[in-house]
This record gives C-alpha cells, structure tokens and sequence, in this order.
C-alpha cells in the first residue's frame, strides 16, 4: 500500500485497518468514538465543504475521506442526525472511487469500506450497485448486509430506524421493521 499524501489520511488509515478489529468497526465502543473524535474530529469539519474531486486525486486519500464521512461521522455523532450528515460526499468519493477502479488490490475489509456509502444510502439506486459490488466480495465482507439493506429500501424506501433521529414519522409497517431488528 503507498502512503496517502496527505497526513490525516495515512493516519486514519492505519489506524482503521491496522489498530481497530472488526469488533471495533461494527460494535459500539465509547472508547473508539472518543479517539476517533479526538483524532479525526477536526478534519471532518475543516474538509467537509471541500469539493469531491479533491478527495479524488489519489486513491489513498479517497479511501480515508470514504471513511471520514462515512465512518467516522457514526462514531462521533452516534444517535443523533448529524451521523448522516456527510452520507452525500462520502457516497460520491465512493462512486469516484468504483469507477476509476481503486478497489483494485485492495484486501477484502478494504474493498467493503470503499462502497459502504452505498450500502448506507436511501437511493434505491445506490443499493442496486451495492448489490452487484457486495455479491462478488462475498458472505464474509458484507453481501448478507447488503441484501438486508436493500431490502428496507426496496420496501420503504427510506431506513425506518433513522426516522425518529431525521425528525420523519414511522408507519406501522416501519415499526414493526425496526422492532424485528433492522436497525443497524
């Protein structure tokens, strides 16, 4: 793996892949939110009005901004609508990402983070390439996940757990959903 060019990158990074476990990535933690706070929570707000091509002019710099907005915002804003509040740039880095092929090479956990904004998104769109890109990495980086979320957007079109936080009004049939589990 080259290094990223720029500093926060290579250090969230490293940090994601190399310090953190899965247990760290898919769990709650108080202690991570805390140091991803401490360590990231700048640079989420200093570069989230930057423009999308500049997270776009290597492909290590692309990967930490993926995880910046798509990630990081979930720890540090957990339970609260702020945590979706860079889904948009997160999700178009992503798209850049896919389509100058950058996944290329990367290990499994790697090529799962890179289109993760997809997977998190309420477009119905973004869910049917989410499907196709998490078949082909397979049950053990994600494809089970991605079929679940896709299903409560093909249903909803929208992620009813997010209701409450987003200020939306639940139906029955969203209620029911969530209270079955589908809240990740």
């Amino acid at each position: 793996m080259a290094a990223a060019r720029r500093r926060w990158a290579a250090e969230l990074l490293h940090l994601w892949f190399h310090e953190l476990k899965p247990q760290n990535w898919f769990g709650s933690s108080a202690a991570v939110d805390d140091l991803l706070r401490r360590r990231f929570a700048r640079e989420l707000a200093s570069l989230a009005n930057r423009p999308v091509h500049e997270f776009l002019r290597d492909p290590e710099t692309a990967r930490a901004a993926i995880l910046l907005f798509d990630q990081v915002p979930r720890n540090l804003y957990r339970n609260d609508a702020r945590a979706f509040r860079f889904d948009p740039l997160a999700r178009a880095i992503a798209k850049g990402a896919l389509e100058r092929g950058w996944d290329r090479g990367l290990s499994g956990p790697e090529r799962q983070f890179l289109a993760m904004p997809l997977m998190h998104s309420e477009g119905i769109a973004d869910h049917l390439r989410s499907l196709r890109y998490y078949a082909r990495l397979g049950p053990r980086f994600g494809w089970p996940f991605a079929r679940s979320h896709h299903a409560m957007i093909a249903r909803f079109g929208r992620y009813p757990h997010r209701n409450e936080l987003l200020g939306r009004k639940s139906t029955p049939a969203e209620i029911a959903a969530v209270e079955a589990g589908n809240h990740w």
